[in-house]
């Protein structure tokens, strides 16, 4: 082995002298602005090198960035995770929309920084994220919660993600999902795909024509029940519009409808749940306020709307739910579909928190297959010292399986040097 280095080095292909370890991106751009009198460590032990990759010591890593609020440990509940049994360790790197920045490169990818305050410090912590999960709505209630910008770095840097950035890009502004719905259901009939009816307004200008009271007049776009209000005749009807010509948004009405309860079918991935929720107190709003919370069964007409509507904007609504309003009448009525963002319920969360989990598993595999890798500090050198060789360790050793035009090893080869054609082939001690 040796000798076989010896000739390497003084042919030119590979200058031993010159291999360093090489640290991870996240490890070189891992920043700390602590204050004037907290410790500063030994300057050695922040200069001490690391284990080459591919040794048994340090593991490939892919980083899973999170967005969503600290209420939830994601870290926690990724804890122990590997991809491929054990091909890749997973790390987690969490933070809301609001303490995200990145750059996006066309040429390296996407770097983000994420700021966090500990105990008083300001953290920084930069790295290249290989996969993100969403769980925070990219658009809150004001304008200054609109974070499509940092929906737009990631997409530029073509970070895969759980949902795709595509679809949630799209949910951006309820109208244009519900316009889809509107195509959802010519499709399969009213009473196929029961949705609600709804008029849309660019602005308050056009809010002339009064429509059959009571309705229910959605301003903007907003979450949580923000932005909607139940309006009985048409001089409440005006007072309303007044107050869109001040917030200079679109609007929609749709029809009141008294609600005896309102359902939810969500799928995880390909798991299904469906939830009745019965309001008790005097809220119009049957999702909000107090309400008594029941699992129910997934009917195959649930399943229906759910994984039609799955499909939207081609597909990759992995985590989604089909919000439904079920009337004095017994009549269902979809009024809205919820994407990543949509909140779990405590009494089944931990264990649909788990199903995320697997899900972004999977795709973090298929995203990264399994690759093998010499499992020394020398063979890793070799590895990038030969573009056109390709190194795989067998029980410690190094199998050249050549380049193109090389012979191809039979089954019986021998740990003997073999030189055809300027290449080697077998095993090398």
């Amino acid at each position: 082995m040796m000798e076989f280095l010896q000739k390497l080095k003084i042919s030119g292909g590979v200058n031993l002298s010159n291999l360093r370890p090489s640290r991870t991106d996240s490890q070189e751009r891992t920043t700390n602005f602590t204050s004037p009198s907290s410790p500063k460590h030994d300057s050695k032990e922040e200069v001490s090198p690391l284990p080459p990759r591919g040794s048994p010591a340090a593991k490939k890593m892919k980083i899973l960035l999170v967005i969503d609020s600290p209420d939830t440990d994601w870290a926690k509940i990724f804890k122990g995770r590997q991809l491929h049994g054990g091909v890749y360790d997973v790390r987690v790197e969490q933070a809301q929309f609001a303490d995200l920045n990145l750059a996006s490169y066309s040429d390296s990818g996407t770097m983000v920084d994420i700021q966090v305050y500990r105990e008083g410090t300001v953290v920084v912590r930069s790295f290249r994220p290989d996969f993100v999960l969403v769980r925070q709505s990219v658009r809150g209630v004001g304008p200054k919660e609109d974070y499509r910008n940092i929906l737009l770095g990631l997409q530029f840097g073509n970070v895969p993600s759980v949902n795709s950035l595509t679809s949630i890009y799209n949910f951006a502004e309820k109208p244009w999902v519900f316009a889809q719905l509107i195509q959802l259901q010519k499709r399969l009939g009213k009473d196929e795909f029961p949705l609600v009816e709804q008029a849309y307004y660019p602005n308050y200008k056009e809010m002339l024509i009064t429509p059959k009271f009571p309705v229910v007049v959605k301003v903007g776009h907003a979450n949580g029940g923000y932005g909607k209000v139940c309006v009985h005749n048409h001089r409440s009807f005006q007072d309303i519009a007044s107050i869109v010509a001040l917030t200079d948004t679109y609007a929609t009405t749709e029809p009141f409808i008294a609600g005896k309860c309102d359902v939810r079918i969500q799928k995880i991935g390909t798991h299904y749940r469906a939830f009745k929720r019965t309001s008790i107190s005097d809220n119009w709003k049957t999702n909000t306020g107090s309400a008594v919370l029941e699992e129910i069964a997934i009917t195959d007409r649930y399943k229906k709307w759910v994984d039609e509507c799955s499909q939207l904007f081609g597909g990759g609504l992995d985590i989604m739910c089909v919000e439904v309003i079920v009337g004095k009448d017994n009549k269902d009525y979809i009024i809205e579909v919820n994407d990543t963002a949509m909140r779990l319920f405590s009494d089944t969360q931990d264990e649909d928190q788990r199903r995320i989990a697997d899900l972004v598993i999977a795709r973090m595999e298929k995203e990264y297959p399994p690759t093998l890798e010499p499992r020394t500090a020398t063979g890793a050198a070799l590895t990038g010292a030969f573009t056109s060789l390709k190194f795989f360790s067998v029980a410690g050793a190094f199998k050249v399986i050549g380049g193109p035009g090389a012979p191809k090893v039979s089954e019986g080869a021998t740990k003997t040097e073999k030189k055809k054609n300027g290449l080697f082939s077998g095993f090398i001690d």
